[in-house]
């Protein structure tokens, strides 16, 4: 790692959001344990192009990500890479909890009630940072869950693995490009911990050297390296 850019503390149900620069890295860490952050990432320079999951899946033939794993754009590039995870299994697939999911599972609670302790869901506030930046519901897609496994089963059903997670678990992301960078740390639509209890991640921008060559996430199948080109190509 290079010069620390920035350090803070992302609360429990918070959201965030910041245009992260390329040659930059994201460490978060899970200060508790038991965090989940629903993570979306979009090119700064043109938002149209932003974090795509079935290509970040079938390019890599995994179905989670972990250290190693790149994630792509709906236009091939990669936006960024996990380069370094201690936690092992970061949910793809079973999207966030909205305000429905929220009252049916928790029950409402209002800022006019809790003021900072309101129940707020992970579309609300993933909604409220898209607004800072002109971008709104239909730019919405298929996020990460970051600290959060769910298993799929044999007849497809899926499980939400607790304890997947510990306190001080740390997963860094390394961008590829300017990328808009949008967080939120509410629970997991499928937690089943019966109190609402959303846990705090620390994050830290640092400055960091482009991949190389031999990098591990541009050699770690051969779809990555052609991913890396086509990054490159739009800097040039």
């Amino acid at each position: 790692m290079g010069a620390r850019i920035s350090s803070e503390t992302l609360p429990g149900g918070a959201s965030w959001s910041r245009v992260c620069r390329r040659a930059t890295a994201l460490t978060l860490t899970d200060l508790e344990g038991g965090a989940n952050v629903a993570l979306l990432l979009y090119r700064a320079s043109d938002p149209l192009e932003r974090y795509c999951m079935p290509d970040t899946l079938k390019a890599q033939h995994v179905s989670r990500l972990a250290a190693g794993v790149a994630l792509y754009s709906d236009m091939g590039r990669v936006l960024a890479s996990m380069t370094h995870d201690t936690c092992g299994w970061h949910d793809t697939i079973t999207g966030h909890a909205t305000a429905g999911h929220v009252a049916a599972r928790w029950g409402a609670v209002s800022y006019q009630e809790a003021r900072n302790d309101r129940r707020r869901s992970a579309r609300d506030g993933l909604l409220v940072e898209l607004a800072k930046h002109g971008l709104g519901r239909r730019d919405l897609v298929a996020n990460v869950n970051l600290f959060t496994k769910v298993a799929v089963g044999e007849q497809g059903e899926l499980a939400f693995v607790a304890g997947n997670s510990r306190a001080g678990a740390s997963v860094t992301l390394r961008f590829e490009l300017d990328v808009l960078v949008v967080l939120c740390s509410a629970p997991h639509p499928l937690d089943p911990v019966a109190e609402w209890r959303p846990r705090p991640v620390r994050l830290q921008l640092d400055a960091v050297a482009v991949a190389g060559d031999a990098d591990a996430v541009r050699t770690a199948c051969a779809e990555n390296g052609r991913g890396f080109a086509a990054t490159e190509a739009v800097l040039r």
